[in-house]
């Protein structure tokens, strides 16, 4: 009875198409859901990595260009009305309002200093923004795939008891199919919840760095103006 059970659980396609196909509808939904959240999440991950490399290297250029000793005036000319990197952006809105300030006869409006501040913390509260979008998808998907996983796999093992009480049978031909099946909603969960957790904690530190690079440039770039206010 034990070799007839073996060999008909050899007989069974274990395959991970083959477990799909034989998972009830509902389980196959759960499996769809979490494959869709795993390639939705690689696809963010993918696109920030790219993202964060191009804004550190703007960011470096910039910084070479500012510090290179050439008249702020002249870089703001350079970079002209509609810079591309967010570097640019915040050095042109601080240089956009100090130009503002300056009234005809070459006096300053009061408040150039806060006005300047509000500026440049605006164009990095943008920058932020657009840094951070879409890493809520990764927290999410991190913390939901593994109980959408684990509610198909109660699902699927609900299902495996129902089966074996319709054929009042437990040998392991009809244990194995329904409970791998049910298994197999835990591991895609698992296999979308691991690196979205893993990469929203690295992209959400390397955005903090950046972002905290522009708040520094920020801060230098208005003591340099205040310098020249107050001389």
């Amino acid at each position: 009875m034990e070799a007839e059970t073996l060999a008909l659980a050899q007989e069974i396609d274990f395959s991970v198409w083959a477990l799909f196909a034989r998972a009830t509808l509902t389980v196959k939904l759960v499996m769809i859901i979490l494959i869709i959240a795993s390639f939705w999440s690689w696809s963010i991950i993918v696109q920030k990595l790219l993202q964060y490399r191009r804004a550190r290297s703007e960011q470096a250029a910039f910084d070479r260009a500012f510090w290179s000793g050439e008249p702020l005036d002249g870089l703001y000319d350079q970079i002209g009305p509609d810079p591309s990197g967010p570097s640019e952006k915040i050095f042109a809105a601080g240089m956009t309002e100090w130009q503002r300030s300056h009234r005809d006869d070459g006096g300053l409006i009061p408040g150039a200093t806060a006005r300047i501040d509000r500026s440049m913390d605006v164009a990095i509260a943008k920058e932020a923004e657009r840094l951070q979008g879409g890493l809520t998808v990764l927290a999410t998907v991190g913390s939901s795939a593994p109980f959408i996983g684990l509610f198909g796999t109660v699902i699927g093992i609900m299902n495996a008891f129902v089966e074996i009480a319709a054929q009042q049978n437990t040998n392991l031909a009809v244990v194995a199919p329904g409970i791998a099946e049910a298994l197999l909603a835990t591991g895609l969960g698992l296999l979308a919840a691991i690196p979205a957790v893993i990469f929203y904690n690295k992209l959400n530190a390397d955005s903090e760095r950046i972002i905290g690079a522009h708040e520094a440039f920020s801060d230098e770039f208005a003591t340099i103006l205040s310098r020249q206010l107050d001389s």
